[in-house]
């Protein structure tokens, strides 16, 4: 059976992945598991360590060492957590320049300072056998035992989302496929797309949504078909509203283009919180006064129906059969 391309599906993971973990160890309070993005292990009386690992590789070389943070420190933030530590090993190919190399670097430590993270250790080389720049990235993160969060939601919780939706797709569009999007949008579009990949991070979402939420999830592969994640390991359903959704209008314009739907297009930067429901309208109040753009999408409900709202029409709400981002771009 040939493994497909990107993120290995649910049914891989328990197959193959997870019945091969060694020894088990009491001191791991949540290891692999379909829908967390982190481990969880016990640190002190008082405190749990987040932990959570993440590769860098097929992104605009400019975006790099922005990426080497916050792909795994999105996944501790999430979990309740402020990224304090990271472990980083950079492999690079044959021919790079030592400039490439000084420019993560110096990218990558801008973000440690935003944040306050130290960087501990690694492994940075050259091999003939890598054949583009690539870095595997571990951050850890302390949290209260009273102040984790997991991706688990109860019955009326509310469906609130960051409105970054399809912004991983668009920006990776704007620089793989320029010569594409130069038939739908100005160069002065293309270059603010561009410049978006910034905000493909949700650590300042989370650490200002968590006095909110009872948990956060990142739609990154699979965007917001993540709500089935959260469902399944909640034991519940869903009801999502389609009018609700509230979209870049630039970003709404490449979807269209390449007649994608914004449901599962890789969103990684689109935070979903799970909010009670006297905390929605705060937390959403809250982050829109922190300049973050929120809405609340839907709820979580007791039945294991999981509805999209669309037009008026109930229908099942999509899954994760393969993400366009991987499709698109893995022929390059």
């Amino acid at each position: 059976m040939e493994l497909p391309l990107g993120k290995l599906r649910n049914d891989l993971l328990r197959d193959v992945v997870f019945p091969n973990l060694g020894v088990e160890d009491m001191r791991v309070v949540y290891g692999p598991r379909e829908g967390f993005d982190s481990a969880v292990l016990e640190y002190d009386h008082d405190h749990y360590l987040v932990v959570a690992t993440d590769p860098v590789l097929g992104v605009p070389e400019e975006t790099f060492g922005f990426f080497a943070y916050h792909f795994a420190a999105s996944d501790v933030a999430v979990f309740g957590a402020r990224p304090m530590w990271l472990v980083v090993d950079i492999l690079l190919p044959p021919g790079s320049e030592k400039g490439f190399l000084e420019k993560a670097m110096r990218d990558l430590n801008t973000e440690c300072w935003k944040y306050g993270s130290s960087i501990i250790g690694g492994h940075t080389g050259v091999y003939p056998s890598v054949a583009e720049p690539t870095a595997t990235t571990t951050a850890m993160g302390l949290v209260r035992k009273d102040g984790l969060k997991l991706p688990l939601a109860k019955p009326g919780d509310r469906i609130v989302v960051t409105g970054k939706v399809g912004l991983e797709f668009a920006v990776s569009a704007s620089y793989f496929r320029e010569r594409e999007l130069r038939k739908l949008l100005s160069f002065r579009e293309i270059a603010r797309l561009k410049k978006s990949f910034r905000f493909e991070t949700v650590v300042p979402e989370a650490l200002t949504a968590k006095p909110f939420v009872r948990g956060m999830h990142d739609a990154t592969e699979g965007g917001l078909t993540a709500l089935h994640e959260i469902a399944d390991n909640s034991g519940l359903g869903f009801r999502v509203y389609a009018e609700k959704l509230r979209l870049d209008p630039l970003v709404e314009r490449v979807l269209d283009f390449y007649g994608i739907e914004p449901w599962s297009v890789s969103s990684t930067g689109t935070l979903i919180a799970i909010a009670p429901p006297e905390k929605s309208n705060s937390l959403i109040a809250e982050l829109q006064k922190n300049g973050i753009i929120a809405f609340e999408l839907g709820e979580f409900t007791a039945d294991r129906k999981r509805i999209l709202i669309e037009n008026g029409e109930e229908k099942e709400f999509p899954t994760f059969k393969g993400d366009p981002y991987v499709e698109l771009y893995g022929k390059g």
